[in-house]
């Protein structure tokens, strides 16, 4: 008989304080000369950081729409509510609020406790020509939670952390019910007397939900095997304002077309996922870590391709070039860098990564002098610089520097040529926009037998009040790059609004038809999400 419990445990510790219009924890943020001296290293730059923000001053838009009084506990119209639900915390949108253009504020923020409220204000909603926009934890890089179609009488948020909850253990199966949103360490603190762990860390991990990442597909810390959150998923319950839609619980099907797959990385447009099964895994007991130095890039890139075709499935292998790894202070000397990891909950795991090192070792890689099993100094200097980057990137923007990041994968055979070209037509890009060459750095994030998932980072300096246009031109210059060398406009970050133009162009037309009817069928009146993966007006 399964192990299994069903009472409701005390509801997660609350997290740090956040901030509004940035990255994570309010004590985190970098100070004025933080700031300064962050940006001294851009030339260009400016001599002073833009003032942190504050609510109070701001001009928000008039709100167009009143609470109904059955559902009026449910929703707000504060200030702080409206202003912390405008954008995510993509560069475009921290630059704009730190400029006080709020907007895109929403009407109205709701604050669903359960199913029930969110079916009542999904039925509200579609009734007062109100778009829903639903929110996790605001964490999108995308514009996925900013309302920009302009055409409804109203915009309610839709703030799902009160759901928050492991409704179900199932400890036989490895497998628990968790509601959508669920932050990721609150999540794992529910697990851990079980045992159990998702073993799904984003960067965002801390300010991110469970629903969040379903809803972008969103991909976690461990670079092979089950590298996405759809690995994780044994069924996903959603509520579309055409009805509810529950998936069976099983732990594979071959019967038709997947639902899940349906609602997966459709960003609420379809539907609000409250809950799902998620597939677990014993916690690791056993780990060891190591890097690796290589003189040539190059060389590095066919140590990775290698060691993704081995079948040794490391939980970290992420390579660093020259660039990346010297603005991570891994390494000074001009050399790439690859940080393995490897972690198992059942035996020691030193000889899985001796094999590793040796495989990087036949490609001219040099192990740096570092005791594996304590995670190293170059190991434990990059998983920091790693947490700490969206800080910096807050920091620059405060000093007028444009910091974008764009992810993606492609095949190993396609990879060299699509190198070289951001580095040529980005850094052209950004040359025309800014006036300034940029600082252009790769690393990768994930791996795969047929391919790599590139992450790459543009440094320059901007100009003061321009800064969201200039971004805007060199993320299109990014994405027409992308786009000319068959390379996926997004791996893990989604599609939202601001990859839309390459997603129009990445997916097939048949497809897009499909979905376009999906949409006709479960959201009638078109108040879910509009602008996300298609154009409310096309729908």
């Amino acid at each position: 008989m399964a192990d299994r419990t069903s009472p409701l445990p005390p509801r997660p510790d609350s997290s740090p304080a956040r901030s509004w219009w940035g990255w994570g924890a309010l004590d985190q943020a970098l100070s004025d000369a933080e700031c300064a001296s962050l940006a001294a290293l851009v030339p260009g730059a400016a001599g002073t950081p833009l003032p942190v923000p504050s609510i109070a001053p701001l001009d928000l838009p008039p709100v167009r729409v009143g609470a109904p009084a059955p559902l009026a506990h449910l929703l707000s119209s504060a200030p702080a509510d409206r202003a912390s639900h405008t954008y995510g915390k993509a560069f475009r949108d921290v630059v704009r609020a730190l400029y006080g253009d709020m907007a895109a504020a929403p009407d109205l923020v709701g604050h669903p406790r359960d199913e029930r409220d969110v079916v009542d204000l999904l039925d509200w909603a579609a009734g007062a020509d109100v778009a829903v926009v639903p929110y996790g934890a605001g964490s999108s890089v995308v514009g996925g939670v900013e309302y920009r179609a302009g055409v409804h009488s109203g915009v309610l948020s839709l703030d799902l952390s009160g759901l928050d909850r492991v409704l179900e253990t199932d400890r036989v199966s490895r497998a628990a019910r968790i509601q959508a949103g669920a932050l990721g360490p609150g999540l794992e603190s529910q697990l851990r007397p079980h045992g159990l762990t998702l073993r799904h860390f984003p960067q965002s991990f801390a300010f991110s939900t469970l629903g969040g990442w379903l809803a972008t597909r969103a991909g976690g810390h461990y670079a092979t095997l089950h590298t996405h959150i759809d690995d994780l998923v044994e069924s996903l319950r959603v509520v579309t304002p055409s009805g509810v839609s529950q998936s069976l619980r099983v732990p594979g099907s071959g019967a038709g077309p997947s639902p899940d797959r349906l609602f997966l990385g459709s960003e609420g447009t379809l539907g609000i996922i409250t809950e799902a099964w998620m597939r677990l895994q014993d916690r690791p007991t056993h780990r060891a870590s190591a890097s690796v130095v290589f003189e040539r890039f190059p060389d590095a890139v066919e140590a990775v391709r290698t060691i993704a075709q081995s079948g040794l499935h490391p939980a970290n292998c992420r390579l660093l070039d020259p660039g990346e790894a010297a603005l991570s202070g891994v390494a000074a000397g001009g050399g790439s860098v690859l940080v393995l990891g490897v972690e198992s909950a059942h035996g020691p795991v030193e000889s899985r990564l001796a094999e590793l090192v040796a495989l990087a070792r036949d490609h001219g890689g040099s192990p740096a002098e570092e005791p594996p099993a304590a995670g190293g100094s170059a190991v434990g200097a990059w998983r920091s610089a790693f947490l700490r980057m969206p800080y910096l990137r807050d920091g620059l923007a405060r000093m007028g520097v444009i910091s974008e990041t764009f992810e993606t994968a492609c095949t190993w055979d396609r990879f060299p040529e699509l190198y070289e070209a951001v580095h040529r037509d980005v850094g052209a890009a950004v040359q025309k926009v800014t006036g300034a060459s940029a600082l252009v750095n790769c690393r990768f994030t994930h791996v795969y037998p047929d391919g790599p998932a590139p992450y790459f980072t543009v440094i320059a300096p901007g100009r003061r009040g321009s800064e969201v246009a200039m971004w805007d031109e060199i993320k299109a210059a990014a994405m027409e790059t992308l786009g000319e060398h068959a390379a996926t406009v997004t791996h893990h970050h989604a599609v939202g609004r601001d990859h839309r133009p390459g997603y129009d162009r990445q997916r097939p037309e048949p497809f897009a038809l499909a979905l376009r009817a999906a949409k006709r069928a479960l959201d009638p009146a078109g108040i879910l999400n509009p602008g996300v993966l298609f154009d409310a007006a096309t729908t």
